[in-house]
């Protein structure tokens, strides 16, 4: 069985990282499939507070209407949260620029997120990376299977509606060389169908890349998470299992560890 060897290759004892994921408009957290039908699941604070307690290793918050008037609430989210939860804060989903990141992490953010805004202008990568660091840049991926690309899987926009012409690992490599120190990979197919992560697509990442990558997207049951760690995730994300009170963090590094995973 090689997963042993894989796995020591692609983790070299580092522990695996268990992520929540809240998803904020107007600063409440809201729950969709595929970003559509979005319904409240409650105070961004309180639940990172939660998630935090529960042993979470960071979190992430994506502002999914980063409009100019809710921009303000999401500064204020951040600033909230990094009062009362002492694990690193990921923030994406509206940054264009380095006074943007500034601002986020005078707030409290560690590392951003970036998606759109890259793909529009990849220079905005090496920018957020020169100025912060490469362990400050999350490339965010919304990544679906296409037949017309090389490696089979496309770069998306717009919550996976629009698809692009670019090959989902060219532009994670590009990324990299960018200065991109984390990819979060998520899969649009998999996403909300509670059917396990895209383990292809995991599998094809870690292969491309050389930061870690975290794996997003499918995650419905316990034995959800291990696979997407086998395959060569350094870290699994997920959110509507932990909103709804499925599963908790706990519960999935308890899971994790029984699988042979280091855990914190």
């Amino acid at each position: 069985m090689g997963a042993g060897a894989d796995e020591s290759r692609t983790h070299a004892g580092l522990a695996v990282r268990v992520i929540p994921c809240l998803d904020v408009a107007a600063g409440r957290v809201v729950k969709g499939v595929n970003f559509l039908n979005l319904r409240d699941a409650g105070d961004p604070v309180e639940l990172a507070k939660t998630y935090y307690e529960q042993g979470a290793d960071e979190i992430t918050f994506l502002d999914v209407t980063a409009t100019v008037e809710e921009r303000a609430t999401m500064y204020e989210v951040v600033a909230q949260t990094a009062e009362q939860v002492f694990i690193p804060l990921t923030v994406g989903g509206g940054v264009r620029s380095t006074d943007d990141v500034a601002r986020l992490q005078a707030s409290g953010a560690d590392k951003v997120g970036v998606n759109s805004a890259a793909i529009a202008r990849p220079a905005l990568v090496t920018e957020i990376a020169d100025r912060f660091g490469a362990q400050c840049v999350v490339l965010s991926l919304d990544v679906k299977r296409s037949e017309r690309m090389p490696s089979g899987f496309v770069v998306t926009t717009h919550g996976g509606r629009t698809e692009t012409d670019i090959d989902a690992i060219a532009w994670a490599r590009e990324a990299i060389e960018r200065g991109a120190g984390e990819l979060l990979v998520n899969s649009i197919d998999a996403d909300g169908t509670k059917q396990g992560y895209d383990l292809e697509l995991v599998a094809l990442m870690r292969e491309n890349s050389t930061v870690p990558v975290i794996a997003s997207g499918g995650a419905g049951s316990l034995d959800d998470f291990a696979p997407a760690i086998r395959a060569g995730a350094d870290a699994v994300l997920a959110a509507s299992v932990f909103h709804n009170g499925e599963l908790t963090i706990g519960e999935v590094k308890r899971s994790l560890a029984q699988s042979g995973a280091v855990v914190r």
